[in-house]
């Protein structure tokens, strides 16, 4: 099962979105999950859905490989709807002894189910399509301003470049 782990490797393109600046990259994937926590209904998360899935395309990354990705994920997605559906007061829909399933559970498990998809699809796209040392080049650029505060911006990005470069090695151990 942790072989199903994508997330840190990069494969290889010419795509139009492997051709992006690393900036450019994680400027959008910034902006891309604040969109995914701002949307509290399934009409903004069905835009961040048709995002992810264009981004896939115009990337030329097989949607099996976003589904082999999100496979580890699937415990984690199950647990957080089971809590929600179980825990979250409303209308019910279903109740037997102490367990009652609401309206308004059901919603919030769905509307959690797709968030998280959502925001392991699309980071990952991230990583798929940008080398660790663009990526660790592009964030150190990014963040080049913060030095003048004398934050440790070559440092930070270093320590994700190893993070990322690690993953792997770490799963196959």
């Amino acid at each position: 099962m942790l072989k199903d782990i994508t997330l840190g490797q990069f494969f290889p393109g010419f795509s139009p979105v492997h051709r992006l600046d690393p900036r450019i990259k994680l400027i959008l994937t910034g902006a891309y999950v604040v969109m995914l926590f701002l949307a509290n209904n399934l009409v903004g998360l069905a835009f961040g859905i048709l995002f992810f899935l264009g981004a896939y395309f115009l990337a030329r990354i097989p949607l099996k490989m976003m589904l082999k990705g999100l496979k580890p994920v699937l415990p984690i997605i199950l647990f957080t709807s089971v809590l929600n559906m179980f825990f979250i007061t409303g209308d019910p829909l279903f109740s037997w002894w102490v367990i009652t399933i609401t309206r308004q559970g059901v919603y919030t498990a769905v509307i959690m189910s797709i968030r998280i998809v959502c925001l392991i699809a699309g980071t990952s796209l991230l990583t798929y399509t940008t080398s660790p040392i663009s990526l660790t080049d592009g964030l150190e650029r990014l963040m080049g301003p913060l030095k003048k505060l004398r934050f440790p911006v070559h440092e930070l990005a270093m320590m994700m470049s190893i993070a990322l470069r690690f993953i792997p090695t770490l799963i196959e151990e």
